[in-house]
């Protein structure tokens, strides 16, 4: 019986060391997306395995979007210590710089989510990300992505000629102005509103967000022209830290986070690509739904448009300019233009 009161105690002992030293590794780190969207859910489960790898050594909270702050100003909440850390589209901060905008939708580069994620960890873009964040004083820890994003529509899109006239939803910035120069009426709505728009009429198109979100949202009953896979949007999502938290953590736990963001990169990209495999099939077998995959005639079409509001777009600061010889080496070198 005293045997067993020692080994209690013992256990209990360290169980109390473990918390207080975790206590010291302790992030937190607000998404750009709600708790109920898989998004937010495949993010959960990548925090849960950071506190496995390391031991409970190192803690990732993770908060929904809003739940601190807006999701346009957690840049500045890291910085100022109110957060440790986002998993976020860095392309919502391209009010502070053209830069963010341009790395984070470089719309119509990118045609699989291997290409971005060759290009932020082997092809010069993890250095490009590092350098706008240090400003900051926030760590850029590595580069995920969703998937390419679908098209919704209600009229046939088969090609470039067919955008000219079509009046679409499409984010500010970068993305309203290739749509534009494509001969599109871009309109400004935020996404909560793409739906009601859509099956008011309001809109004929939408740029929104991968096939099997707008499937389950509904979408492609009121728009029954998808094109699949799209041809524009390929979101850059970062995991970046507080610069002075990082500094802080022992190498062998900065070396666990940096290769966990890897894996979640895999992880996300993995589970929504089968999550859009099986929204197509679901769309295939109604008879109302029409799938439309552009050529690669067409979206070589789409992508030299796309390039040249890409070079307007950089001539918007000095560090855009550097995300624009970045990419475009990137996707030269590698038969991509």
């Amino acid at each position: 019986m005293k045997l067993s009161s020692k080994l209690l105690t013992a256990a209990l002992s360290g169980l109390i060391s473990v918390s207080a030293f975790a206590a010291d590794f302790t992030f937190k780190v607000q998404s750009s997306d709600p708790s109920g969207d898989k998004n937010f859910q495949i993010q959960q489960q990548w925090a849960e395995r950071v506190g496995k790898m390391s031991g409970g050594r190192l803690e990732i909270k993770l908060l929904p979007v809003g739940s601190v702050i807006k999701h346009t100003e957690t840049l500045d909440a890291i910085k100022m210590g109110i957060l440790d850390g986002h998993v976020t589209a860095t392309a919502y901060f391209s009010g502070k710089d053209p830069a963010f905008g341009l790395i984070g939708n470089t719309v119509g580069a990118w045609s699989d989510t291997s290409q971005l994620l060759q290009y932020i960890n082997y092809g010069g873009g993890y250095q490009v990300m590092t350098d706008l964040y240090a400003p900051y004083g926030v760590k850029f820890v590595g580069g995920s992505t969703t998937g390419v994003e679908s098209f919704v529509s209600k009229v046939p899109v088969d090609g470039v000629d067919d955008l000219k006239g079509l009046k679409l939803r499409a984010p500010e910035g970068l993305v309203q102005k290739v749509f534009a120069a494509a001969g599109a009426a871009p309109v400004n709505l935020p996404g909560s509103e793409v739906f009601t728009a859509l099956s008011k009429g309001v809109i004929d198109a939408a740029d929104y967000t991968v096939f099997s979100t707008n499937q389950k949202a509904g979408l492609n009953d009121i728009a029954p022209h998808p094109v699949q896979p799209g041809f524009h949007s390929l979101p850059l999502i970062d995991v970046s830290v507080s610069q002075k938290k990082w500094d802080k953590l022992p190498a062998d736990l900065q070396e666990i986070l940096t290769v966990s963001v890897r894996d979640f990169a895999q992880d996300i990209t993995t589970q929504l690509r089968i999550a859009d495999q099986q929204a197509v099939k679901e769309a295939q077998s109604t008879p109302d739904i029409t799938i439309h995959n552009w050529s690669a005639e067409e979206r070589k079409k789409f992508r030299a448009i796309a390039r040249s509001q890409w070079e307007e777009f950089a001539k918007g600061s000095d560090n855009a300019m550097k995300v624009y010889q970045s990419i475009t080496a990137y996707l030269e070198e590698n038969g991509l233009l």
